[in-house]
């Protein structure tokens, strides 16, 4: 588990961001898939991220420290959020920016909504992503919203699809923001490769 979180600093260019001296992990999903809540989960501090009704609270690469260790970076959402072309536009430029350029960055944790089928936008990011490089793995959310085996059979069909953009399937994870399921899972392999990471210097 996280013993303690603090945020650090929100930028709107990665090349604003902290010095890339610690391992990275990101976190992005689509405007309403719970990705705030996840990391105050996560973190365990209900305060950390700011949770919004409204989707496109998240507007910048807003950065924040666990236990000294690595970084947790929560990245604004795709899809659904109401704002003009031009500010999604300029969030595209941001988030691509960072996600091809941040040398730090270990994994980007791209979040799935479990209760539904495969989600247009969703397979366009991780192609997306399987084009440019960026290494992810993928995070089903919301699991206590459904039957295990509906949240099971949803995950099956999006790892099947996902199969059409990948050589081999990505590593996913299954959380639930309301029940902490998958919060050790998730911590554990973040602290794994934080240590590889240190182990490379």
């Amino acid at each position: 588990m996280i013993k303690k979180a603090t945020f650090l600093t929100s930028n709107s260019d990665y090349r604003k961001c902290p010095t890339p001296n610690k391992p990275e992990f990101a976190f992005i999903g689509r405007s309403n898939v719970g990705k705030s809540s996840l990391i105050n989960m996560l973190t365990n501090n209900k305060s950390l991220a700011k949770i919004s009704g409204k989707p496109g609270k998240t507007q910048l690469i807003n950065h924040f420290e666990a236990d000294g260790k690595w970084f947790i970076v929560d990245l604004p959402g795709y899809g659904f959020a109401q704002v003009s072309k031009t500010l999604k536009s300029d969030w595209e430029k941001m988030i691509k920016g960072y996600l091809t350029n941040r040398e730090n960055l270990q994994a980007t944790f791209v979040l799935i909504d479990s209760r539904l089928d495969p989600q247009k936008k969703d397979l366009e990011f991780i192609l997306w992503c399987a084009q440019n490089g960026v290494p992810i793995v993928l995070v089903f959310t919301k699991a206590d919203k459904l039957s295990v085996s509906k949240v099971k059979g949803n995950i099956q069909k999006f790892m099947a699809t996902s199969k059409t953009i990948f050589e081999e399937a990505p590593l996913y994870f299954v959380t639930s923001s309301a029940t902490a399921v998958g919060r050790e899972e998730l911590t554990d392999f973040m602290r794994q490769l934080t240590e590889e990471f240190y182990a490379e210097q």
